[in-house]
């Protein structure tokens, strides 16, 4: 009886994690088509306008569709063929199995900080990307700990939200160094061109909107991913010594990362970096806090899982 409410509980908050995203998702490609609208509009007019519009749909269909290989891509990953670390394929399948979802495909990226990222649009196209460091530094059970977080991001359905979340902080960054460029070196007399001051300003704030915009995500999905990761792998202490492991190692070895993709990572990959506009992009919550949620058992328990997840 009282597994059974459990299982309902469970499956209750499945739905409204589900709900919550898809409206979260919704919400983000909107913005992202008003943004460039409005940025195009303050460019070049109507004409602009046009032009942000129709980037708009290209960027939501091409961060919807191709989410996971613009991840794997900016991270400089290749897929694990069927010969190459046995140990993982095998953890990882039976990982998928306890958190009831399909295999993700594996890839593996050349960073040597330890460090991984879950992509795609649903279960069925997910990707778990892991770096080499990762694989060098941690033991198998704290590897395992960081695959199940990401497992625990597909399942709670919020791998495609910060996917699109990275391609519209990457597209307002970048159109706003276009709008940049063209106010230096562009010139109009037309009567609808953009007041320069508003342009100036618009290019100033883009950053600060995709920043905004990566909020949206809330730092408490980090939180759900640890304590799903946690009760699907049967040991929240695996994976509180992955994140100080990582942590540690982040401030110290550097990875080439857009800060706008950073969100993706288990651990803020710039942890350790000075970067222009670096510091408006941290989603993550203080690794500390996750580890001690982690380690006070106010995610899970080994004994609390049972086979109630298979």
């Amino acid at each position: 009886m009282v597994l059974a409410r459990l299982e309902s509980q469970r499956g209750e908050i499945a739905m409204g994690i589900l709900n919550k995203n898809n409206l979260k998702t919704v919400c983000l490609l909107a913005s992202l088509s008003g943004a460039l609208v409005l940025i195009g509009r303050a460019v070049g007019g109507q004409r602009g306008a046009a032009i942000g519009l129709l980037l708009g749909l290209v960027m939501v269909g091409g961060s919807y569709w191709f989410s996971d290989k613009l991840a794997v891509r900016a991270a400089g990953a290749q897929p694990v063929q069927a010969d190459e670390l046995p140990w993982l394929q095998s953890d990882l399948a039976r990982l998928a199995d306890r958190a009831g979802i399909p295999t993700p495909r594996l890839y593996v990226s050349p960073s040597m900080q330890p460090n991984a990222f879950a992509t795609g649009r649903n279960e069925k196209h997910a990707v778990v990307c892991v770096t080499s460091g990762l694989l060098h530094l941690l033991d198998r059970e704290e590897v395992n700990g960081v695959v199940a977080h990401e497992l625990g991001h597909i399942k709670n359905k919020d791998i495609l939200i910060g996917s699109i979340a990275a391609a519209i902080a990457t597209g307002i960054t970048y159109i706003a160094q276009m709008a940049m460029f063209s106010a230096m070196f562009g010139g109009s007399d037309d009567e609808d061109a953009p007041n320069p001051i508003a342009l100036i300003l618009m290019t100033l704030l883009a950053p600060l909107a995709a920043s905004l915009i990566q909020a949206a995500l809330s730092r408490s999905r980090e939180f759900e991913a640890d304590r799903v990761g946690a009760e699907i792998v049967g040991d929240p202490r695996a994976l509180a010594r992955a994140l100080s492991k990582i942590e540690a190692y982040a401030k110290q070895v550097p990875m080439n990362v857009n800060p706008a993709q950073a969100s993706a990572y288990i651990v803020n990959p710039l942890t350790g970096r000075k970067m222009q506009f670096a510091r408006l992009f941290m989603t993550h919550p203080p690794t500390e806090e996750r580890i001690a949620r982690l380690q006070g058992g106010l995610i899970a328990r080994p004994g609390d899982v049972g086979t109630s997840l298979r």
